[in-house]
């Protein structure tokens, strides 16, 4: 992988992490045109972490609120989120392991247009969340762990399917991925510690990262102000072609799958 290829990366996984279009999909398959054989669900973790940074820089005072009070309301919700994609990833690593080989890379970015049409009309109301709409939301992250299943958009939809505020469930979305990236950095170790971090350059990833960090920025404040004035089902279309066009190559022309 060069440095050119881990910039565009990084700026893609900025990007697409924040907006409903899966990030992971679109690493796997950019990782698929370029021809790039780094671990992928290693690379994708590192890369995550530049995200990370970016959640941490805009949400600091909702951040600091949970750090200050971690018995809080707040930090159940998110512990309750988060609880399904743990048992999902203990029970079905390996096959999410497979996944980011971009087997079902086609059939994840159907399943976004999927939800994004149905959750696009959707205008909740309630600003407060529950147990149940925090429980509701992590078992959409833990589906969206599929690459090519949009993260947000999925669990933003959770939200909208529970009548939870556009606003409101786009700002959990993104605090959700908080402890989701920390415990995919966790899990992670394991390859570092079995000489598999070794094969990824260092230069590269490191440019990576902070070009996602950077554009994770614009794609956290563009959401932002994107749920409040409209729904995403025009992401969905994009998904949609996107998603027609992968699954034609992996079931008939096999240019890059």
């Amino acid at each position: 992988m060069t440095t050119w290829q881990a910039l565009l990366l990084g700026l893609v996984q900025g990007l697409t992490e924040f907006l409903p279009v899966s990030s992971s999909g679109h690493l796997v398959l950019l990782q698929r045109i370029f021809g790039i054989d780094e671990p992928g669900i290693l690379l994708d973790t590192l890369l995550h972490v530049g995200t990370l940074a970016a959640i941490l820089v805009v949400f600091w005072k909702d951040i600091w609120a949970m750090i200050k009070k971690p018995l809080s309301k707040p930090v159940y919700l998110l512990v309750v989120a988060t609880i399904p994609a743990v048992v999902a990833t203990l029970l079905l690593g390996d096959f999410f392991e497979t996944a980011f080989t971009g087997k079902f890379l086609g059939i994840g970015f159907l399943l976004t247009s999927l939800v994004l049409f149905i959750s696009g009309k959707r205008q909740g109301e309630r600003k407060e969340l529950g147990y149940l709409d925090a429980l509701v939301m992590g078992l959409f992250q833990a589906c969206a762990i599929l690459p090519g299943l949009s993260r947000s958009g999925s669990t933003i939809s959770g939200g909208l399917f529970r009548g939870i505020d556009r606003e409101q469930a786009a700002k959990f979305s993104f605090l959700m991925s908080i402890p989701a990236i920390l415990g995919s950095v966790v899990l992670q170790l394991k390859d570092v510690f079995a000489g598999q971090a070794a094969s990824l350059p260092v230069v590269p990833v490191l440019v990576g990262t902070i070009a996602a960090a950077l554009s994770s920025l614009f794609a956290i404040k563009f959401m932002l102000y994107l749920v409040k004035k409209a729904n995403l089902a025009g992401f969905a279309v994009y998904t949609l072609l996107l998603g027609a066009l992968v699954c034609l190559d992996q079931w008939a022309t096999h240019v890059f799958f």
